[in-house]
């Protein structure tokens, strides 16, 4: 037990919890080197933490930040133990990653939600919430709407008619959710995304553009998390889904009828039309163009700012515009970088005689 080692404080921690370096090697199974008395209230990088708060060290690049850091407390692999540096204790664990992020909510405990409806909420016809229920102030929920038990919906969050919300939900504020969503259990959806809005269908004729009705629902599954002011479209005839555990990131555009497999990761920006599927495991970076009803492989990798025209083969990293293979893209950019100096020579090689140029 770790009890004794840790120390409710004034200061440090968003939870005032102040633990010592003894607790938290025995907390992550670490090896402890230097004072086991250190007691540390937060945690900061190498290069701004103070005697009083937590670090790790996971890389030989950050060597030099570790010799002059002034952190009470690091975490650090095995094969940097005895890095030069001045910190009070060391504590050696293999993965200090998932250490710290272990510890994490030791030192920032999550705000916990007040169960009840505020008195300036408006609650539908046919309503059904589920036990321990937080809505915050201005919220409006449609009728029939239904909310699992433990949701938290933050202040100006609307929620349409027939919505489905699982349980340990958390909407932050001014989240919308149409009509037709349905939102699975421990979902985070951050402030200000739109989920299920229509997607961007039209047909042409007699001059006009008339826009085809959306009659698809936009499923999101379990543990997912969307990020600020994300928008995810409804289905035009089938369903838009992102499957379960996936991660998207803030100011990401998902259109309609697109498929999202489970475990997939989406930064930020990325722009995905309709009706691609992108399988389990995908990873997808910033700024990431994917254009229409192509699939993403099991697996793959696209870098950032690449453009999608076609299939990407299951487990294959692709980059660049258009994208193609990634070492392929290497090279392509190389050669690009040589073109001003292969065209000086050129020219040169093409000048006149006696040309003074």
């Amino acid at each position: 037990m770790i009890s004794g080692s840790i120390v409710q404080h004034e200061v440090g921690g968003e939870g005032g919890i102040v633990l010592t370096a003894a607790a938290i090697a025995e907390a992550v199974g670490g090896e402890l080197r230097g004072d086991p008395t250190i007691s540390v209230g937060g945690v900061a990088p190498l290069d701004r933490a103070s005697s009083r708060e937590l670090s790790f060290l996971a890389g030989a690049k950050y060597a030099p930040a570790f010799a002059s850091s002034k952190a009470g407390i690091v975490l650090m692999v095995p094969e940097l133990a005895d890095a030069p540096g001045t910190v009070g204790a060391r504590v050696i664990v293999p993965r200090p990653h998932e250490a710290l992020l272990s510890l994490l909510p030791r030192f920032h405990r999550p705000r916990t939600h007040v169960p009840g409806v505020h008195s300036t909420a408006f609650v539908g016809r046919g309503v059904r919430l589920g036990r321990d229920v937080s809505i915050g102030p201005y919220v409006v929920l449609g009728d029939g709407a239904r909310l699992g038990d433990a949701v938290a919906v933050e202040a100006h969050c609307v929620i349409g008619a027939g919505v489905e919300v699982g349980e340990s939900a958390h909407l932050y504020p001014s989240v919308t959710v149409y009509s037709g969503s349905v939102i699975g259990r421990r979902v985070i959806v951050h402030a200000g995304a739109r989920i299920g809005s229509d997607g961007f269908g039209y047909v042409y004729r007699d001059g006009r553009h008339d826009k085809i009705p959306h009659v698809g629902r936009c499923v999101v599954e379990d543990d997912v998390e969307i990020g600020a002011n994300t928008t995810i479209d409804r289905g035009s005839i089938d369903d838009t889904l992102i499957g379960a555990g996936t991660k998207i990131d803030n100011l990401v555009q998902v259109a309609h009828n697109v498929r999202v497999g489970r475990l997939c990761l989406i930064m930020a920006q990325v722009g995905i039309a309709g009706s691609v599927r992108l399988e389990d495991g995908c990873i997808v970076a910033g700024q990431v163009g994917i254009s229409g009803h192509h699939t993403i492989g099991k697996g793959a990798t696209l870098a950032a700012q690449a453009g999608v025209f076609g299939d990407i083969p299951a487990g294959e990293t692709w980059s660049g515009y258009p994208a193609r293979p990634h070492k392929e893209a290497l090279r392509a950019q190389a050669a690009l970088f040589k073109l001003p100096a292969l065209l000086r020579r050129i020219e040169r090689l093409l000048e006149p005689e006696g040309d003074s140029r």
